[in-house]
């Protein structure tokens, strides 16, 4: 049995939007339910988080893991600008407290792609208003309940502008697949009615729709890095024994002969310039699912032999160590895997997945590289986005006609490697 320390995290993770149901002030709800949506379906009630969350904790809690990574929903808390809902508040302090209850920690994070729609309306992500904004949601939210939360997350996946912009491009020239760009097949046809459909839910110019699921000027990126900044910064003051830190996904970079150069560059671009936004805070949440090889011309495409997720990736769970010892060169405070997984209809394929992914984390420690814990994507089925709830990332399958919860094999397989590492340390 590999060792762990004895201060692991393992857990599971989740996105308030994907998984709570009717967040009528998002960004996201209302491009899902306009005409010409460009989602397969609306969230709808989604899996009915917001009223099962005692159960999903429990069931996290049965399964031997001992955190639990979740999102607050700024729509929630602030429907209208400067309008705090105080009944929203008091549910995530609900959450937090059944989190204490069951001994799990809790690691938060305060943006994870939907926004107010108020925000959409008054620039978005591209507005120089917004790190001020999303610093008095954060620094309000802290107040209220930061005694609760050790460790919090600023914004999930800050630079996952870039990657859109790259995987639109790829899917434009053939090179990637509908399903890992997240969107229909028609996209292209649809371009056109959607922005104007977009106009007209948010009630201004298509081109000042900016959501934080979109390409980013240079400008939009920094005002995403500032509003981390300015979130630390409020957060430190409301709750000073928080732990603060970020998100970013990585993909594993390699590359063949003549594809070094563009993969050096793919490094640059997706984490190695935004390193001086993050030199102050107290530890990275690294994401990872797959890798890319670059070579000469891009990307390569995969193979008909390569064994592919649900969402078109590779099956390469080894990125993950590589990832880790590669963002460890540039920076040396704590590593909290906040998401590693697979979409897959074969649980089988989960729990190998997992079982390799952790070899590599395992190595890590080995090393000496100091990663904190294992936050698996997802601890439920959930809604993907523009895709629906299509794609199965989850430890529990859910039942949407009753919202029934199914625990998968991989649930227990990784909680029995928790409680493993736990029992052997008594």
């Amino acid at each position: 049995m590999l060792q762990f320390p004895s201060d692991f995290f393992w857990g599971a993770a989740t996105a308030a939007h994907q998984v709570e149901g009717n967040n009528k002030h998002s960004d996201f709800w209302l491009m899902e339910n306009m005409e010409g949506s460009m989602y397969k379906e609306p969230s709808g009630d989604a899996v009915d988080h917001y009223r099962l969350f005692r159960e999903d904790i429990g069931l996290l809690a049965k399964f031997g893991l001992n955190t639990y990574r979740f999102s607050i929903e700024w729509a929630r808390i602030e429907p209208e600008e400067d309008q705090f809902d105080e009944s929203a508040i008091g549910h995530y302090r609900d959450v937090l407290a059944t989190c204490k209850k069951l001994n799990i920690t809790p690691i938060v994070t305060l943006h994870h792609f939907s926004s107010p729609h108020w925000l959409i309306r008054d620039g978005g992500w591209e507005s120089e208003g917004t790190p001020a904004r999303f610093a008095r949601y954060c620094a309000h939210v802290m107040r209220e309940l930061g005694t609760c939360i050790p460790y919090v997350c600023t914004i999930n996946e800050a630079n996952i502008a870039i990657g859109i912009a790259k995987m639109i491009k790829q899917f434009e020239s053939g090179g990637t697949s509908a399903a890992q760009v997240g969107m229909n097949t028609d996209m292209q046809e649809q371009m056109k009615r959607y922005y104007s459909e977009l106009s007209k839910v948010f009630g201004i110019p298509p081109l000042e729709v900016q959501t934080f699921l979109q390409p980013r000027t240079d400008n939009g990126l920094k005002i995403i890095f500032q509003a981390h900044t300015e979130a630390r910064a409020a957060i430190r003051e409301a709750s000073p024994h928080s732990q603060v830190g970020i998100t970013l996904s990585l993909y594993d970079v390699q590359s063949v002969p003549g594809g070094e150069a563009l993969a050096a560059h793919s490094l640059q671009e997706e984490f190695v310039q935004f390193l001086p936004y993050l030199q102050d805070d107290d530890f990275f949440g690294l994401q990872n699912y797959t890798r890319e090889i670059y070579g000469p011309e891009g990307v390569l495409a995969l193979s008909a032999e390569t064994e592919k997720t649900e969402m078109g990736y590779e099956f390469y769970p080894e990125g993950l160590e590589h990832v880790i010892r590669y963002v460890y060169k540039h920076w040396s405070k704590p590593i909290i895997i906040t998401e590693n997984g697979v979409a897959t209809n074969e649980d089988t394929r989960r729990i190998a997945y997992i079982d390799r992914a952790l070899e590599g984390v395992h190595a890590c420690i080995a090393d000496g590289i100091p990663v904190k814990g294992y936050m698996h994507w997802s601890l439920l089925d959930n809604f993907e986005w523009q895709l629906g709830y299509s794609k199965r990332f989850g430890l529990i399958e859910v039942d949407r006609t009753t919202q029934g919860r199914n625990p998968k094999p991989s649930a227990y397989h990784l909680g029995s490697i928790a409680q493993m590492n736990a029992i052997s340390k008594i």
